[in-house]
């Protein structure tokens, strides 16, 4: 059983948000509203890059749910939305349940403010102590923000895939939001380019958001700042939800394309 206090959500307990200073979060908003949106922005191309990862949503030991680990900073502990069911952990679990028939348990391991270095002990601990079937790690926005060495960002993520591909979990790498308030766009934009390569080179998947609201940004202003909070920084609702669609439909494609292959 997973001991994180921060994993439970609305309808399984209480969310007990990290109190910890954050460098660019605040707190979850009111009670959760129920409008996830049907219709969303066209995912950019390119935005899910598989880099030759097989079996991320393999089969659970009895046909047990997925448990899947999403960890990272704000934008997984969900600031920006009206509650814990509109973060996109909640978000991602649902339409793998409804839209795939895939039964997974998405456990929210989001800590707002963290940088890469911080988030990777949280995912040592988690791999060392129960390990998930799957880890979906949002990272680098935050290490952009403040700007931390970007080789030490790039030995963080060596370090967390490297861990997880020793307990043989498959790990799914988010990279940061794009929003119009960027201050240093070349800055920013080095470590996006930084998990593009690592992932390349390591061969993990990257799901690029920044790509994805670059790309809402693209076809008009309105169209990405329905996606975003107040602050202009962190999705809202509809922002989470729509990225969790495009991230569950990007994994059960793949799981479909593997079990194709297989068969021939």
């Amino acid at each position: 059983m997973w001991k994180f206090a921060w994993r439970r959500r609305a309808g399984r307990g209480a969310l007990v948000v990290a109190t910890a200073a954050a460098v660019c979060c605040g707190p979850i908003a009111g009670p959760a509203r129920a409008a996830a949106p049907t219709v969303c922005p066209a995912t950019a191309a390119g935005a899910f890059l598989e880099n030759g990862a097989e079996d991320l949503l393999a089969e659970g030991p009895s046909r047990r749910p997925l448990r899947i680990l999403a960890i990272g900073s704000s934008s997984t502990q969900g600031v920006g939305a009206s509650g814990p069911n509109a973060a996109y952990p909640a978000q991602l679990e649902a339409r793998l349940q409804k839209g795939w028939g895939i039964a997974a348990d998405v456990i929210n391991a989001g800590v707002g403010g963290e940088t890469s270095d911080a988030t990777l002990r949280r995912l040592l601990a988690a791999l060392a102590k129960d390990p998930p079937d799957l880890v979906v790690w949002q990272v680098g926005t935050n290490d952009a923000v403040v700007g931390l060495d970007p080789e030490a960002f790039r030995a963080n993520l060596i370090a967390g895939i490297d861990a997880a591909r020793a307990r043989r979990v498959p790990i799914v790498l988010v990279d940061p939001q794009f929003y119009f308030g960027i201050k240093s766009p070349a800055r920013f934009e080095r470590y996006v380019s930084i998990i593009a390569e690592v992932g390349a080179a390591k061969r993990a998947p990257v799901f690029s958001r920044f790509a994805m609201m670059k790309a809402w940004a693209a076809k008009s202003a309105s169209t990405l700042t329905a996606a975003l909070s107040p602050d202009g920084f962190h999705m809202d609702d509809q922002g989470y939800a729509c990225f969790a669609r495009a991230l569950a439909d990007d994994l059960a494609r793949d799981r479909e394309n593997d079990r194709a292959a297989a068969k021939l």
